[in-house]
């Protein structure tokens, strides 16, 4: 199966790439939307590479990470008090899940969403759309490749 690309998003007051950096490893846990959730069920795979975005004031690109641990229930589901509790999931058929992401790097400087706009080759990708805030995002190859070289 091929290698897939993805961009996360986190609020850095909530958790930010200097935290991966520190934790080594992280659930990424708490995504209380369907389609994000899917893709974390259904599609990403231990390997593939991962954007890490900080979005809030100053929104972009901040770091790269790899999914190391594919999905498995989402444990703040089912605490009650937690701020992602959800009564209605249960263990036996949970409805949440989360997969582990590692820390690779983080990059020299922001690529910042004012440049991913204004980027040739990038008009498509998510991130990018006007109203996006999908918190878990594919990221086709050919946009990776063009982020790639942006980051050096």
């Amino acid at each position: 199966m091929a290698k897939r690309f993805w961009l996360v998003k986190s609020e850095p007051g909530v958790y930010s790439i200097d935290d991966l950096e520190r934790d080594g490893v992280t659930a990424w846990s708490g995504v209380r939307n369907y389609q994000a959730r899917n893709f974390m069920r259904d599609d990403m795979r231990v390997g593939d590479t991962v954007l890490f975005y900080a979005s809030g004031d100053e929104p972009g690109i901040t770091g790269l990470a790899e999914v190391c641990k594919t999905a498995y229930p989402d444990e703040t589901a089912f605490k009650k008090g937690h701020e992602s509790f959800d009564a209605k999931s249960n263990r036996e058929n949970p409805t949440w899940f989360n997969v582990d992401i590692k820390f690779v790097r983080q990059l020299a400087a922001r690529l910042e969403l004012s440049t991913l706009k204004k980027t040739p080759g990038l008009e498509r990708m998510m991130v990018t759309q006007k109203g996006s805030r999908l918190s878990v995002q594919p990221v086709r190859p050919e946009e990776w490749e063009i982020i790639a070289k942006l980051a050096k």
